[in-house]
Parts: C-alpha cells; sequence; structure tokens
C-alpha cells in the first residue's frame, strides 16, 4: 500500500536526508516481548540465586530495569548488568545461563505470537519513501530480520544493520551510537526523535535530558494532514 495521499511530513522533517529507526519498541511492538522473556529468566534465576542482601531479592521490573540494564544492549551484556546490579557476580557461567534462558522465552513467544508493527510507524516511512527519503532500520537484537519479516514490513527499509551484523563489526550496544552511525554510513544526525511509548511521568524528561531533540508517543506524530504530493 502506498503512502496515503494526505500523509505530508511534518515541518520538523522537511530538509532531513536519510532516516534511521531503532527495531524493537519503534518500528515492531516487540519490546514488551523481550522484557516479558527476561522478567522469566531474570526471576527463575533470582529464585534459585538469591542475593545474600534481601532487599536486592526484588523481582526483575519488566519496565525500569529493563529500560535501565537491557534495552538495546546485547543479550550477554544486559544479562551481566542486571546480575551486577542485583549485587551478583556475573561470572560467564551465570551470565549465559540467564542469557540463553531468556533466548529460548523469547523465541518461543515470538514464533507462538508475533508482534506487530506499528501502524504510525508504517505510515511515516511510507510517507518517507514517497519524499524520497532512505530509511534504514538498527537494531541490537539478533532477530531483527525475522521480526520484520513477521511484522509484514522487511520491504519498507533500504538497510538493516541487526545483532548479527553488529558482532560481525564490532560496533558498542545502546546507548552508545554506533548501530546507528554503521546504519546511516555517517554520524551528521540533524534531528533525534525520542518514542515515548509508555507516557510515563519522567519518561519524556529523561529522553530529552539523553540527547532527543524532539519526543513523541507515536511517530504519527511527524505527519501532518495535506493535499498530498
Amino acid at each position: 500500500m502506498a503512502a496515503r495521499s494526505h500523509d505530508v511530513l511534518a515541518p520538523v522533517l522537511r530538509d532531513i536526508e536519510a532516516v534511521v529507526l531503532d527495531t524493537d519498541g519503534v518500528i515492531t511492538d516487540s519490546a514488551r516481548v523481550h522484557a516479558a522473556a527476561w522478567k522469566t529468566a531474570f526471576d527463575t534465576f533470582l529464585t534459585e540465586h538469591p542475593p545474600d542482601d534481601s532487599a536486592q531479592r526484588r523481582p526483575f521490573d519488566a519496565g525500569e530495569d529493563y529500560l535501565r540494564y537491557v534495552d538495546g544492549r546485547s543479550r550477554l551484556d544486559g544479562a551481566a548488568a542486571f546480575l551486577a546490579s542485583r549485587g551478583l557476580d556475573p561470572t560467564e557461567a551465570s551470565v549465559h545461563a540467564v542469557a540463553g534462558d531468556k533466548e529460548r522465552l523469547f523465541t518461543e513467544r515470538l514464533r507462538e505470537h508475533g508482534v506487530d508493527a506499528y501502524p504510525g510507524t508504517v505510515r511515516l516511512v511510507r510517507a518517507l519513501r514517497g519524499a524520497d527519503v532512505p530509511v534504514a532500520a538498527a537494531s541490537a537484537s539478533r532477530h531483527a530480520r525475522e521480526l520484520l519479516t513477521g511484522a509484514g514490513v522487511p520491504d519498507l527499509f533500504d538497510a538493516l544493520v541487526e545483532g548479527g551484523e553488529a558482532a560481525r563489526l564490532g560496533p558498542a550496544g545502546k546507548p552508545g551510537p554506533d548501530l546507528f552511525l554503521e546504519a546511516a554510513r555517517r554520524g551528521a544526525f540533524a534531528l533525534v526523535v525520542g518514542v515515548d511509548r509508555a507516557d510515563g511521568p519522567d519518561t519524556r524528561r529523561r529522553l530529552l535530558r539523553h540527547g532527543a531533540d524532539v519526543v513523541v508517543n507515536d511517530l504519527l506524530e511527524l505527519l501532518v494532514e495535506g493535499a498530498g504530493r
């Protein structure tokens, strides 16, 4: 389906030459599946290996802990960061154990239920392509191509840099910009858009503090009604 004739890029995007979109939580509704798989894996591990400090035995928070320790990182880095935050020694064995459990859980849930692409994102990408603006997708996940394919949108993107490619190239995970610089081939970003789907009391301010120029709840907000091109 082509971009709607009345989907016009908002003024903030009018001079943009290329766009790079994160996959999880921006293109596809997959962040919640990642978070749920991490929660089961971490809670199981904490039950079996409780920290000495009882205050650190609290379950994994699929909101705050997910964003702070694992979102955008490789599975191993995310597992190590969270275990360390609970006062546990992130040994190679423990990190691989919890990361492997998360991978199994995520794969099972993904293949059983799949994920959808956000309609607002799809409309924005179609409008960008209609305006001859190249669009790339980037993700630390090795499942990014599978996610885009399952959601029926792989052909919308001119390039994809995902976890497997990232491991080969060696860029650091988020919050470092390496994945996005590789997807863009150059780092001259003119605009950083944060997507606050949680719409929490503090998330918008945090996104702005960490470098976002604009924060939206949905990428549909970057389109305006108009007569088309």
